[in-house]
């Protein structure tokens, strides 16, 4: 079965889209069947695979038929509907035959309140009870359908019951940060959630009328797969002194406010962690610098950083030598990180 890993984050602009994207590309490049589910109802994932230019050019898939965006393939449970969820219709990514998309929709957040209010409830509302086990067994359905071995979720920045949902259900997750206060102030923020949501999810699995669902309620087994750190800007190489500061906070925070409440909550075992990865699970799976004028491009292109051309970039010379330099430490980062993950999630 896939194995499906969150990238969340409450505090948003901390680069989970293009991270998921990028991601997933390389992780796809290294042999597996990678499916990007787009669960942020800006789109921003579904825009950057699909190439569009603002919410109208979604309209397309919205009009679909069968389903190929999460709103529309959730509907039978969050709509009452006469048939069970099926796997939806996923769109392949163009230059990766192991990649595919599962569009977003920018009304899916309408689904957000009967979610919470089911969730809340606990399944004592019986027309409610289907809802708290659909979406992991949409991505499940999905997956299979497509022999997906990893699906990559895509998610808002926010503390909604739609995340707690998907991060509960989910088998990993990953904490992407930016060296920043803000970044900073949200490990506190999360350490106080995650445990809160894993002991809902816990008395969810429980109850009798949740696992006899059409859609049973999973056993929640979610683990910490790391941070990521990236958007700093370096210098020689390295994180600038400035940006520096930060990462050293990140990392101060990560082992002394955040890991501490995950091992505490059964979401990370620290030596099984460290022998998979080689690292210890408060320093990053991933480093990256910022991709400054390149994410732009990549974007247009609707492919990675990392693998630009010269004539993508309209760059030659020595100009184009120092971007494909660039380009090619980003590469190495995410390539490292793809290998980690599957290290951990295999």
């Amino acid at each position: 079965m896939a194995k499906v890993i969150c990238l969340f984050n409450h505090k948003g602009g901390v680069s989970k889209t293009t991270t998921a994207f990028n991601l997933g590309w390389k992780m796809a490049e290294l042999g597996k069947r990678v499916l990007l589910a787009d669960f942020d109802p800006q789109c921003n994932l579904t825009g950057m695979v699909m190439g569009y230019d603002g919410v109208e050019d979604l309209e397309p898939t919205y009009s679909s038929n069968p389903c190929n965006n999460v709103k529309d393939a959730l509907s039978p449970a969050f709509e009452s509907q006469p048939r069970m969820i099926d796997g939806a219709e996923c769109i392949s990514v163009k230059g990766n035959n192991n990649l595919l998309l599962l569009p977003g929709h920018i009304a899916l957040s309408e689904y957000e309140t009967t979610l919470g209010i089911a969730q809340e409830l606990s399944g004592s509302l019986l027309p409610l009870r289907n809802l708290p086990g659909s979406i992991r067994y949409l991505l499940d359905e999905t997956a299979t359908k497509y022999n997906i071995d990893v699906v990559l979720v895509d998610m808002s920045p926010s503390l909604g019951p739609l995340n707690q949902n998907l991060l509960m259900t989910s088998d990993f997750f990953i904490v992407p940060l930016h060296p920043d206060y803000f970044s900073s102030m949200a490990l506190s923020s999360l350490a106080r959630a995650l445990p809160k949501w894993k002991k809902w999810a816990e008395m969810a699995y429980g109850l009798d009328v949740l696992a006899s669902a059409d859609y049973p309620f999973p056993s929640p087994d979610i683990k910490f797969a790391g941070a990521i750190i990236q958007k700093y800007r370096p210098r020689n190489g390295k994180a600038s002194k400035a940006f520096q500061s930060w990462i050293d906070k990140l990392q101060s925070g990560l082992q002394n406010t955040l890991i501490p409440t995950f091992v505490a909550a059964g979401m990370l075992d620290i030596h099984s962690f460290t022998s998979l990865t080689n690292i210890n699970p408060w320093e990053p799976i991933m480093e990256v610098a910022d991709f400054n004028s390149i994410i732009a491009l990549s974007q247009e292109f609707q492919t990675p950083v990392y693998a630009l051309t010269a004539e993508q970039v309209s760059q030659q010379g020595s100009v184009w030598e120092q971007t494909k330099k660039s380009m090619e430490s980003f590469e190495d980062a995410f390539r490292l990180c793809a290998e980690r993950l599957l290290k951990l999630i295999e």
